[in-house]
């Protein structure tokens, strides 16, 4: 059996569970012997726990699936993926891009769709399930993917890089330049961030089946695949689409211009 993770969606999921509960027992059977007893011109006025279970079963449920199988929202709050999302970013995530699949267990149910190279998705952190984790797919199964000299190789192929000048923005820890390339990763042109002053960290793997290579954007400075390994299937959340709210903390103010972009 599969071990529960206590996170908003399994509490929310509960409370569903209940309040519908309740709410149905009432429909049906507490409503009409309440009426039956008080009589058709007395105000039905259940007690407290039934009353609140009536008044929140239909917004706590419409919650519940519209953060489940339509959108979810998240926050961003490393730097992992500058240049692309900043620290502060608040972001959508499309839950059924991936196929649908309950909240609790994380089980699929539909199929709809599976990750593409370049696609940004937000996934369970396969070494604690309990945080989320977003990065770049860069190896869907089968893929030979080879690092070296801070370039990308995916079955033989090089991910061109083209200098795109000097970068610098909040999150992103001095001293030195921090150069910032767009990336050309099949049909996905991105850009990512390269450090000179960090040395390579060069590799070689192949993706296993069911699972993928997760990279951050900001190259030197993303704990990613290259650290803790490939990503499972059922840990794929979704996948990032829109920032519909950007925070600059340092300056204590809203980044407007940020606000309604669409994550490629």
């Amino acid at each position: 059996m599969q071990d529960i993770q206590w996170d908003f969606a399994t509490i929310l999921s509960l409370l569903t569970l209940v309040t519908g509960i309740v709410w149905l027992l009432d429909k049906l059977w507490l409503g009409p012997k309440r009426r039956a007893r008080l009589g058709i011109d007395v105000a039905d006025k259940p007690n407290g726990f039934v009353d609140f279970c009536r008044s929140f079963f239909p917004v706590i449920f419409v919650v519940l699936m519209l953060r489940s199988f339509v959108a979810e929202p998240f926050r961003i709050p490393s730097g992992s993926m500058i240049p692309t999302l900043l620290v502060g970013d608040f972001i959508l995530v499309n839950k059924f891009a991936y196929g649908f699949r309950d909240p609790v267990f994380h089980d699929k149910f539909i199929k709809m769709g599976e990750p593409s190279r370049g696609d940004v998705v937000v996934f369970r952190w396969p070494v604690d399930p309990s945080k989320d984790f977003i990065k770049r797919i860069i190896g869907i199964p089968g893929d030979h993917i080879v690092y070296r000299n801070k370039q990308l190789f995916i079955n033989g192929e090089p991910a061109t890089l083209d200098a795109d000048g000097a970068y610098t923005a909040p999150g992103l820890p001095p001293p030195g330049v921090v150069y910032r390339m767009k990336e050309h990763l099949g049909p996905v042109d991105h850009r990512i961030l390269v450090n000179p002053e960090r040395p390579a960290d060069d590799f070689e793997f192949i993706v296993p089946p069911g699972e993928y290579f997760a990279m951050g954007d900001n190259r030197d400075g993303s704990d990613d695949s290259r650290r803790w390994g490939t990503v499972p299937e059922k840990n794929l959340v979704g996948k990032a689409f829109l920032i519909w709210m950007s925070w600059d903390a340092e300056n204590t103010r809203i980044e407007f211009s940020r606000i309604g972009k669409s994550i490629r």
